[in-house]
């Protein structure tokens, strides 16, 4: 029987992704993430448009005499401007956001998957809450320096998205490929399988990156990449010789 190919384990692992993010067992950690972020994201709205209005009032405060009425127009064009400035960059930051919370649930998401398609298989050991969120924190600076950069390409159309999707599909195939196989055997192992299918986990991450791009749905971008590797490191492991 020939060897499947990268390109065929990473369609196949996308697919099964895509269907346990949308089944019923991962309906409460989706409910649980989503909440999380966009609670978040509320909160950063409500920040950053107090901060863009009490600029301009400082602004208008400051000048010495009263706002010609045909200036009216100008700071309400500015309003919004900075409006959508806050969107752009929100829309930048929602992977380190996401990220920030879907690192809290990602052993939940693994280990459903696992439940529900590897029954037979040892179950994946959890990290430890500390490492946990010491990976958490480690894989959102990472993205956030990764989607800053990105930010500040926005000035280059066409660069900028291709920027998006190399950057974290990279980071996304790294980090959650790596925390799979974490999951299901020794560190030196996953590090030696990690480096052997790093190119499928990139392609898987792109994908997952890509999700990130569609509004809305980029909320579930983490659990999607989160059950997405686990399914490849499932695959991949059994095409690999472990010494």
């Amino acid at each position: 029987m020939a060897r499947p190919s990268g390109i065929a384990l990473v369609a196949a692992s996308i697919r099964a992704g895509v269907a346990d993010v949308v089944s019923p067992p991962f309906r409460g950690v989706a409910l649980k993430s989503l909440g999380a972020t966009l609670l978040i994201v509320v909160v950063l709205w409500a920040i950053g448009t107090r901060f863009f209005t009490h600029l301009a009032g400082e602004t208008a405060g400051a000048h010495p005499l009263d706002v010609p009425f045909f200036l009216d127009g100008v700071f309400w064009i500015a309003g919004i401007f900075s409006g959508l400035a806050l969107m752009i960059g929100l829309s930048f930051l929602i992977a380190p956001i996401t990220a920030a919370i879907a690192g809290l649930f990602l052993d939940d998401v693994a280990d459903t998957v696992e439940r529900t398609h590897y029954p037979a298989d040892p179950p994946g050991r959890a990290m430890p809450l500390g490492e946990s969120l010491r990976e958490a924190l480690r894989f959102t600076a990472l993205s956030l320096v990764v989607n800053v950069v990105c930010l500040v390409l926005l000035l280059l159309p066409g660069v900028n998205m291709v920027a998006f999707l190399i950057g974290n599909g990279w980071l996304i195939g790294k980090e959650y490929y790596g925390f799979a196989a974490r999951r299901l055997m020794s560190a030196d192992e996953a590090k030696r399988l990690s480096t052997a299918w790093s190119g499928p986990a990139m392609l898987a991450g792109v994908a997952a990156a890509g999700v990130l791009m569609v509004p809305f749905v980029n909320f579930l971008a983490p659990l999607f990449a989160a059950a997405t590797m686990v399914h490849l490191v499932k695959r991949t492991a059994a095409l690999t010789p472990r010494p």
